[in-house]
């Protein structure tokens, strides 16, 4: 997200076709998810479009048991998280 952050949609999504993480694909599903409801339900033009804010808060928890040695039970804690990615037009 820090790397595309302030950055016009067309180049962030070059940047995240060719990042090897594996969120990038997560992120660049989202962008253009966002890029659509902007054109669509906003009205806005696609070529003006920038990144203005986008970050990454703390989302629900699983919580699992993981049996181990002697009877003991460990907890296994499966985080989540939102992402959130803000256009705006210059």
């Amino acid at each position: 997200l820090d790397a595309i952050r302030g950055k016009d949609v067309q180049t962030a999504l070059g940047i995240l076709a060719y990042n090897p993480r594996y969120a990038s694909s997560l992120v660049e599903k989202l962008l253009k998810s966002a890029i659509a409801n902007a054109e669509n339900n906003n009205g806005m033009n696609v070529e003006n479009l920038y990144i203005e804010e986008c970050f990454a808060n703390k989302g629900p928890t699983m919580k699992r048991i993981k049996p181990r040695a002697q009877g003991r039970a460990y907890r296994i804690e499966k985080r989540m998280s939102h992402i959130t990615v803000i256009l705006n037009e210059r």
